[in-house]
C-alpha cells in the first residue's frame, strides 16, 4: 500500500488552519500530488477583498503548495475549479489562469459553480505528478 505523505507550503503561518480544519494541505501518495482547494486567503485566513484578488491569491496559496512538493504549475495534471458566480467571474479567472497556463498541453479542467465557500468566491484543486528526482 502507498503511504500518504503530508505537503505543508514552508514559512506559512496557515498550518493552524489545516489543523483547526483537520486536513493537509497536500497529499503525496506515490509520484502523485493531491492538493486540497486553495481559496485566496490572507496569512490570517481571511479573504482578500475582491474576487480577482481571492484568484490570484489562489494561484499564489497553490504555487507555494507545488514548490514544497517539488513541483510547477507544469505537473498539474487535473484540475478544479469552484466559483459562486461563475458567469460573472470568467474573465477575471481567465486572465489569471492564462499567466499559469500559457500553452498546450493544458491539464484537464472541471469548473464548478456553487453557492457557498466558506466566505470565499474561488477554490481551485489539483492533482500533480511528481517529477523524477
Amino acid at each position: 500500500m502507498t503511504q500518504r505523505h503530508a505537503i505543508f507550503p514552508e514559512g506559512s503561518t496557515r498550518h493552524a488552519l489545516y489543523d483547526a480544519h483537520g486536513y493537509s494541505p497536500a497529499v503525496r501518495a506515490g509520484d502523485l500530488l493531491f492538493v486540497s482547494g486553495q481559496v485566496g486567503s490572507r496569512e490570517d485566513g481571511s479573504p482578500e477583498g475582491t474576487y480577482l484578488a481571492q484568484v490570484e491569491r489562489a494561484f499564489a496559496n497553490l504555487q507555494a503548495v507545488l514548490v514544497a512538493a517539488g513541483c510547477t504549475f507544469d505537473d498539474i495534471i487535473d484540475v478544479s475549479t469552484f466559483h459562486t458566480d461563475p458567469e460573472a467571474q470568467f474573465d477575471d479567472l481567465m486572465s489569471v489562469k492564462q499567466r499559469y497556463f500559457p500553452k498546450a498541453p493544458f491539464p484537464t479542467w472541471t469548473a464548478v459553480g456553487v453557492t457557498w465557500l466558506a466566505g470565499f468566491d474561488f477554490e481551485i484543486k489539483v492533482v500533480a505528478r511528481i517529477p523524477d528526482a
